[in-house]
């Protein structure tokens, strides 16, 4: 169910192996998250974010509710069923007394919390959200996502949610339901109203989370997102309907024009690479082997590494550098490969359609001097102007081994390392 997933994948099988590669999206915390509700109308419990144990004690003083819920604020679904390094239990706890609540935040921050969607080193924790409890009746699910295969926004509802939502898409579809938005028309008082008696509202309730539901739209749409989750969706034993959990992403394609959730993008988190590829407009992801690939498109890049892993090499990284490629992009991408210590030998393949290969060209030989590369350097160049981009590598001086065909740049690269 792509609304579960943290990010949107794209998983291949290579050599029997499973290639997974990340198209990145801006993602907030739940904290984040939820201030966008407030400020838009959408009824959330209050909650205040602190970051270490002496703002915990402070903010018992102020900050007096019956019941408080203590949430770990990290990029990773399931942090009630996860644990951490120090061997504290679940990423969210709920108590009454507010000296608990110093004693459980000075166990999260500070600690990686490691859940099923983390690796299995976990996520440093650096922020708690410390929020009123609230007495929940009953979990629902809804999300509003974009998606292809609707070529627009849905709207996936659920009548039981809470952390065992993908079980329930698995194994009992029935209770899920799939609603087509119009972007035109949009979520009408009908719409809403047939999802809140799908989400089995009564009454009052039933009224209240139609609202809710309307709301929630018009945030979507205003604040261009790709996904609003609001896992759980509750009703509460005072008659209450609220937005307990949220998550919400963002195509970065739209941040020009969303400058103040742009802004809010926390990157702690991220692989520094990832930032700086971000930064210069180059599609890259970190991977596990030792073999730097330099491609562009996406699906050349993929082959690259399918061909490397076929010959029994290990790619380092997924890189895209797009058809718009500029010669100082390349030196951006070659500085990212050479940070990665992993990284033995280089593989650029560019099939120049839309990229000049000359550019290319003369990306590598500013990057390699500048650099001062000291690894193994791989170069397959076809298309646009490639018989320039020939010339400029040839008598560039630099050890550079070219390559005839991408099956024969997969060998060099993968026999220059045995």
């Amino acid at each position: 169910m792509s609304a579960l997933l943290k990010n949107l994948v794209r998983t291949k099988f290579s050599c029997h192996k499973v290639v997974t590669t990340q198209i990145r999206f801006l993602n907030l915390l739940e904290y984040q998250s939820k201030s966008l509700l407030e400020s838009n109308g959408v009824a959330i419990q209050k909650f205040r974010v602190i970051e270490n144990v002496e703002e915990a004690k402070c903010l018992t003083k102020d900050f007096k509710v019956d019941e408080y819920v203590i949430k770990a604020q990290v990029h990773a679904g399931g942090r009630g069923l996860g644990h951490f390094d120090n061997g504290f239990k679940s990423g969210v706890h709920i108590t009454k007394d507010a000296n608990e609540v110093v004693n459980i935040v000075g166990k999260m921050v500070g600690h990686r919390l490691i859940t099923k969607q983390t690796s299995k080193e976990g996520i440093l924790v650096t922020k708690v959200m410390v929020a009123e409890s609230v007495n929940i009746m009953r979990e629902t699910y809804i999300c509003i996502l974009l998606d292809r295969g609707y070529n627009g926004p849905v709207i996936i509802a659920s009548s039981v949610g809470g952390t065992d939502i993908e079980n329930i898409a698995e194994k009992a579809p029935h209770l899920i339901k799939t609603v087509p938005v119009d972007i035109f028309t949009g979520v009408t008082d009908d719409m809403a109203e047939s999802i809140a008696d799908f989400l089995q509202f009564k009454g009052t309730l039933k009224v209240k989370a139609a609202d809710e539901i309307k709301k929630m739209w018009k945030l979507f749409l205003q604040v261009e997102a790709l996904q609003m989750e609001i896992n759980p969706f509750v009703e509460t034993d005072r008659g209450e309907v609220i937005s307990v959990d949220a998550k919400l992403q963002f195509d970065d394609n739209a941040m020009f024009r969303q400058k103040e959730i742009s802004n809010m993008e926390d990157f702690s988190e991220s692989d520094p690479r990832e930032v700086e590829a971000a930064k210069a407009k180059l599609n890259y992801i970190a991977m596990s082997g030792n073999i730097g690939c330099l491609v562009n498109g996406a699906g050349l890049a993929m082959a690259t590494m399918d061909i490397i892993k076929l010959h029994g090499g290990e790619p380092a990284n997924f890189l895209d550098v797009g058809g718009g490629v500029q010669e100082e992009q390349v030196f951006s991408a070659f500085k990212i490969l050479v940070s990665d210590t992993n990284v033995k030998a280089i593989l650029v393949n560019v099939f120049g359609g839309i990229v000049n290969c000359a550019t290319i060209a003369n990306g590598i030989v500013n990057a390699s001097n500048n650099l001062k590369l000291s690894v193994p350097l791989i170069v397959r160049l076809e298309g646009t102007n490639v018989h320039e981009a020939r010339r400029i590598l040839s008598e560039s001086g630099l050890n550079i081994q070219s390559a005839s065909d991408l099956e024969d740049a997969a060998l060099k690269a993968v026999s220059c390392l045995k």
